[in-house]
Order: structure tokens, then sequence, then C-alpha cells
């Protein structure tokens, strides 16, 4: 508008030289310069918007900025929740106290980094939710030293029944250059004929004025409250439903990851005694035991093996002997007595080992073999 005011003046006052003989043409002159001094007090009359030092775009950017390293840092979180909770659970298989210790240390850390989150999540939550309950109250409040709160509540609201504030500017705007347009267009028709050096200062106001109607349609387009009311609106929505749920979700996840590390800790402990128990009862097994499964394990094997060798030499002993000679009465009584020895060995190492004495499971020990057959 600066532009307009300094060329407008420059080409009017060249054209009341010209026209100074006339004073029908210099009166024309006179009232377009009235034209042009209640347009720039109409645009004056609009608020000025570098007062307001809030810059949207920069906010949007650090939002941008934070929110990718806040992804990042929840990401990384969940990863490291689930390697301490495998590890974990790979130390109770195998049974292993530092590696139990080592994912102690590191779920007591995780549990106070779980805990922190979610003091900022709700936090966060709180805060948006309150604005979320009235914000255009809250934004009236920031902006009402900067703008007036018609002017906040016509892009707020948007409804057809509001008036535009904008409105009666625009409008003495547009008329003040339609008329200087009209009397511009009669200079050219009756004066250049008469002072053919004026043409090129008119047609330098025509220009000045089409520009200033290009402008003036911006400036009307800009204005409007519908593209500023639906940035608005989908703002709102953006932080009041996606963003509060979204919220909503990081807490459930911090307070989630906070019981299963409560719950590890509370676990391993126990499980630490388990297996403290459990090797001090092995530690305490009494080698000499005979209830020692290991023990009996290794007594049945001596046992089959020396009842197996005495039963192989004695049978082939005494078999030889009785298909040489024949038995006598005193060596019969001793023979007998000597066979009675692997049966009563056999009969207690059965009882002492919690095994039934079965007579079919004797083997045939001191019975002679019969004599040959002679044909």
């Amino acid at each position: 508008m600066g532009g307009m005011q300094s060329g407008l003046k420059e080409h009017l006052s060249r054209l009341d030289e010209i026209f100074a003989t006339r004073g029908d043409f210099v009166q024309t002159l006179q009232f377009m310069q009235q034209m042009s001094d209640n347009v720039i007090k109409q645009l004056l009359g609009l608020p000025d918007w570098e007062q307001a030092k809030v810059d949207l775009a920069a906010i949007a950017d650090q939002t941008a900025f934070v929110e990718y390293y806040r992804w990042l840092t929840y990401l990384l979180i969940l990863i490291l929740d689930l390697i301490i909770c495998l590890a974990a659970c790979l130390g109770l298989a195998k049974q292993s106290r530092w590696l139990l210790t080592t994912m102690m240390v590191f779920g007591v850390l995780t549990l106070i980094l779980s805990w922190a989150s979610l003091g900022v999540d709700i936090a966060t939550a709180v805060g948006t939710s309150d604005f979320c309950v009235s914000p255009d109250k809250f934004i009236m409040n920031q902006t009402k030293d900067v703008v007036s709160s018609e002017i906040v509540h016509y892009y707020l609201y948007c409804s057809q029944t509001l008036p535009n504030p904008f409105q009666q500017s625009l409008t003495v705007f547009q008329r003040s250059l339609t008329t200087m347009q009209i009397q511009v267009q009669g200079l050219l028709q009756f004066a250049v004929p008469l002072f053919p050096t004026a043409e090129r200062d008119l047609l330098g106001i025509q220009q000045l004025l089409n520009n200033s109607e290009g402008s003036l349609h911006q400036l009307t387009a800009l204005l409007d409250c519908r593209g500023l009311n639906k940035d608005y609106l989908d703002a709102l929505m953006g932080v009041c439903y996606d963003g509060v749920e979204g919220l909503l979700y990081l807490c459930l996840f911090s307070l989630l990851a906070a019981g299963a590390f409560c719950t590890m800790l509370c676990a391993i402990p126990r499980a630490w005694r388990q297996i403290a128990n459990r090797d001090r009862d092995y530690d305490d097994i009494d080698e000499e035991d005979p209830f020692n499964p290991r023990i009996r394990r290794l007594g049945s094997q001596h046992a089959q093996q020396g009842n197996l060798h005495s039963f192989c030499s004695y049978s082939s002993s005494m078999g030889s002997q009785n298909s040489l000679h024949p038995p006598a009465a005193p060596a019969a009584s001793a023979a007998s007595a000597t066979s009675n020895a692997p049966v009563n060995e056999y009969m207690n190492q059965t009882a002492l080992f919690g095994g039934n004495p079965r007579y079919e499971n004797v083997p045939l020990i001191g019975r002679g073999s019969p004599p040959p057959s002679v044909r």
C-alpha cells in the first residue's frame, strides 16, 4: 500500500500541473486523491498482525522434532523391556545366578524409567485435557492484548450469522477503487484529446488501480474465516482426540511395564531361594546312605556282578567234581552247606534293597551235572 500511495501521488502531482488551466479536471484529480487517502485509512484500520509474536510454523516444527525423539525413546524402551524379560526367563531356565543378578539390576533401572515415563505421560495428558475442555477461551485469553475479541470470535466459530469484522473496510476499499477507475476512464476519454502528455500518467494510475484490485481479492481470500477455521478444527481434533488417546496408550504401556518389572523383581528372589535350597539339599546327602538313589544303583550293579561270578565258578566246579567222583555222605552235607551260602546272600541283598525274595529267581546253584549216558 505504501508503493501505491507514493506512485499515485507522483502521477497526480504531474497531472495537476498539466491540467492547471482546467478547473474541472483538477477537481477530478482532487477527488481521486481523497479516494486514495480513504483507501489507505481503511487499510490502516486492519489489525497489525506483526504484533502477534507467536510463530505457528516454528511451533509445528518444534512439535515434530520432539515427537520424533519421543517415538524413538519409547521404541528403545520397549526393546529394552523385551530383552530384559527374555534374559530373566533364560536365567530362570538355566538357574544362572549371575544372569538373574544382572537382570535384577537392569530391572530396577527400567522400573524407575517406567514410573518416570508414566508420570510424564499423565502430566501431559492432564494438561492437554484441561486445554481441550475450553480451547476457545484459552485462545481468546492469549490473544486479548493483540487482536480484538470480535475478530478472534469470528475466526474461532466462523458462523454465517456472525458479521465479518473486515467487511466494512473491504467494501470501502472496493468502492473507492471502482470510483477511481471510473474517473480515470473519463479523463482518458475527455482530457487526453486536449492534453496528450497526460495519457502516460493516466495509464500509470490505471495500472496501479488494477494491481490494487488484484491485491484486494487476495486480501479478501486471506481474511476469510473458512480456511483458518478448518485448520483450527483439524488441529483440535488431532490434539484433543488422537493426541490424548495416544497419551493414554502410552500411560497404559508404562503402567504395564512397571507392573511386569515389579512382578519380575518379586519372583526372582523367590526363585533364588528355591535354587539355594535345592543346592543345599544336594550338599546334605550322605554318600553312605543306602537309600541314596545313586548308591542304590551302584550297589545293585555290584550285587549283579557278584552273583554272576559266584554262580559260574561254583556251578562249574561242582559239576566237574560230581561228574568224576560219587558224592560221599560227609561231602554231601558240606556241599549242601556251601550251596546255601549264595542263596542266603541273594535273599539278604534282595531284602536289603527293597525287593521281595522270590525262590523261582534263585539260580540253580549247588546242583551237580548228571553223569554222561552210556549207549
